[in-house]
């Protein structure tokens, strides 16, 4: 993750290596041009009381956000049919994190934040989603309803809810044109306010007594059946 970190134009402020993979840096040149980021050296037992952990890698980074994508900004920037995925208090960081790697496998063009949901920047989000947020663009909504139904009534997108009670099955569903799909909570599923602006309600079919995935499995099957109405697969 911090190779892939380092292969983008963030600013990365420092990095805590081991003396191993500080001959490694030097070696490979990883750090090519930044004279502006620190590197800190300490043996393998200090980084790992450091991090309170004794399975460190041996090399950490801190890197300053990037700059909050903008919704018109995230819209002329993509090529239709265009493709998001909107986060509705979405709060375990794992799960953020996998989300984000299913996205970027998938060719999402960029990723709605609710203001209830945890972010894709911390620690364990970036882990999971294997630097794959370094590479999309993410907006931070403040009022995620308001601006799903901007994105429908306003650019004309539709809103699919990843709901298991909904009452269309995914390949029922058209996802040829500007979608935005809605993924929600681990417990209660997406807030009704949200569910308020979906065009429609979709589920995936199961079998035997499973009702639902884990979000970040369900993101994957949605996003594979995309790919494959837009004959991408």
């Amino acid at each position: 993750m911090v190779r892939r970190l380092l292969a983008t134009a963030l600013t990365v402020r420092s990095l805590l290596v081991t003396p191993e993979w500080e001959a490694r840096l030097k070696e490979e040149d990883i750090l090519g041009g930044r004279a502006s980021t620190t590197l800190l050296v300490g043996g393998k037992e200090l980084l790992e009381t450091i991090v309170g952990f004794h399975l460190h890698q041996g090399i950490m980074a801190v890197a300053h956000l990037p700059p909050d994508s903008n919704i018109e900004a995230m819209i002329h920037g993509a090529q239709a049919p265009r493709l998001f995925v909107a986060l509705d208090a979405l709060v375990n960081a794992e799960n953020v994190g996998v989300v984000v790697r299913s996205c970027a496998a998938f060719g999402v063009h960029g990723i709605i934040v609710g203001e209830s949901s945890s972010s894709p920047y911390l620690r364990r989000a970036v882990r999971n989603s294997m630097g794959a947020v370094f590479t999309l663009p993410i907006h931070h909504a403040s009022d995620l309803a308001r601006e799903l139904r901007v994105l429908r009534t306003g650019h004309l997108f539709s809103v699919i809810a990843a709901d298991p009670s909904g009452a269309h099955p995914i390949g029922s569903c058209d996802f040829t044109s500007d979608t935005v799909i809605v993924v929600g909570n681990e417990g209660g599923g997406i807030s009704e306010r949200v569910l308020a602006e979906a065009t429609m309600r979709a589920a995936i079919p199961m079998s035997g007594e499973s009702d639902s995935l884990n979000v970040g499995n369900a993101c994957a099957v949605f996003l594979y059946e995309v790919l494959r109405q837009r004959g991408a697969l």
